[in-house]
């Protein structure tokens, strides 16, 4: 499969670790285009590469302080195109984390944990599950 017609995918933690395992979890299980990003920061100035999902860590202060965190990169992505799915990714496990992400436009929030590669891959199948549904119908109601 050529880069053009592989699924773009940012991974955005200041864990260097974390995202190197996403990043190979990832690379084993289905054929992506994966680009790596430690800050929020890198991630806005790199969204002209139109990734099709982004996985987006809560907190991303691990490195700088007065870094971005993820809500604030969620919100400047949104801005950027409203289209484009994020999913958060955190070790906080509060509903009011959640429902906060969800305020902002995340497409889904998955607390890291032993599931967390397991339930991001699901995600992504169902996003793009959904993309190809909503093009069949667009098709499909072109020609009515």
């Amino acid at each position: 499969m050529t880069d053009k017609n592989k699924i773009r995918l940012f991974l955005v933690d200041d864990d260097a670790v974390y995202l190197k395992l996403l990043e190979i979890d990832f690379l084993q299980h289905a054929d992506f285009s994966i680009e790596t990003f430690a800050t929020g920061e890198l991630c806005i100035e790199n969204l002209s590469h139109q990734p099709d999902v982004i996985i987006l860590d809560y907190l991303l202060n691990g490195i700088e302080k007065s870094a971005m965190n993820g809500i604030e990169t969620l919100d400047k992505i949104k801005l950027f195109n409203p289209d484009i799915p994020v999913v958060i990714l955190s070790s906080q496990d509060k509903i009011e984390v959640a429902v906060d992400c969800m305020h902002h436009l995340a497409y889904d929030y998955v607390v890291k944990s032993e599931t967390a590669f397991m339930r991001l891959k699901k995600i992504i199948t169902r996003i793009f599950s959904y993309k190809k549904l909503e093009k069949e119908l667009n098709w499909y109601m072109e020609r009515m």
